[in-house]
């Protein structure tokens, strides 16, 4: 008779460090889902709400003080703090000898992120952003039809991220605390998915940067046109202040077009893939697909098997060196 050997399998211990909604609603409910991760610790400065979600989601540890939550049993942080914190929880989670998945936007200014991503050097840890559009099947399959030079030359990818975000206590009106309006919140993934579907960007072209709708300290209107190494060129627009949008993904080349619908500001939706290629019928692709639990289970096999994480500190100092540039360009004309 043969026998039985049971299969161990590590997990890694998470703590979360960020007891907002996203945690609620997004992240636990994605860690879930998750075999080989297990989440020990929450982390708020707000001790009743880090209870409260530790009690709600069975998570073993609650935290309201940051060093004692970095001293409790955890392989990794995921930090979905306010973006003013995420420099200061980085640095000390990397010298707590925790690897470390972060929330976009990266930092505040890129000198912070240059730092961030030095200090995770220097202690051997492996640094991860949080850009979960990557992550979708179809805009997989998309940078896959891109590669395999089914559309040609690439010559243009517009890009559109529109929410109606209301002032209110939300922290991301607030400069100090977001470091800007709709490019640091919205931008930042737009930046990141053109480059990477259609590679790096080498100049911001030209940009518009407005508070038009809620005149607050931030902006709620941004567009602006980039050029790509390859010499294709691009186009972003972002608002907090628009009800509903189609908010689509379009890629134009030489042989052909892509666009994505529902892709962009839909969580959980299902979402569209149209292909049109020269001398062929129009090819439409569906998917439903939990972006964020695509990118988790990505970055917990990395960490786990000590690999470079699938998107890194130097994808997030790129990205906070580009929303800086256009920030720049804009205020320069103002």
């Amino acid at each position: 008779m043969l026998g039985i050997t049971k299969r161990i399998s590590k997990k890694l211990k998470w703590g979360i460090a960020g007891g907002g909604k996203f945690t609620e609603t997004a992240i636990l409910p994605a860690f879930n889902l998750i075999p080989r991760a297990k989440v020990n610790a929450l982390f708020s400065h707000d001790a009743k709400r880090a209870k409260t979600l530790a009690d709600k989601f069975l998570v073993q540890k609650a935290f309201h003080e940051y060093d004692e939550f970095l001293k409790s049993d955890i392989d990794a942080v995921y930090i979905a703090s306010s973006n003013a914190d995420h420099y200061e929880q980085v640095i000390k989670a990397a010298k707590a000898k925790k690897h470390i998945l972060c929330e976009k936007p990266f930092a505040v200014t890129s000198e912070q992120a240059e730092e961030m991503v030095r200090v995770c050097h220097e202690n051997n840890i492996h640094l991860a952003v949080n850009f979960v559009y990557r992550f979708h099947p179809l805009v997989q399959k998309t940078k896959a039809i891109i590669e395999s030079s089914l559309l040609g030359k690439i010559l243009y990818i517009n890009t559109e991220f529109n929410i109606n975000l209301l002032p209110k206590d939300n922290f991301r009106y607030t400069r100090a605390a977001s470091g800007g309006g709709a490019v640091r919140d919205l931008g930042t993934h737009m930046l990141d998915l053109m480059r990477y579907l259609c590679g790096e960007i080498e100049e911001i072209k030209e940009g518009i940067n407005e508070s038009v709708v809620y005149k607050s300290e931030v902006e709620d209107f941004s567009a602006g046109i980039v050029k790509f190494t390859k010499g294709a060129f691009g186009h972003f627009q972002l608002s907090y202040s628009v009800p509903k949008s189609f908010n689509r993904i379009e890629i134009i080349g030489t042989k052909g077009a892509v666009s994505l619908d529902g892709l962009i500001s839909a969580r959980y939706g299902s979402s569209k893939l149209s292909i049109l290629l020269e001398g062929e019928g129009k090819k439409v692709f569906r998917k439903r697909a939990n972006k964020l639990y695509r990118h988790l289970k990505a970055v917990t096999k990395s960490f786990l098997k000590n690999e470079v994480p699938p998107i890194t500190g130097e994808d997030g100092l790129i990205n906070m060196r580009l929303m800086e540039t256009f920030e720049k360009k804009c205020s320069a004309k103002s």
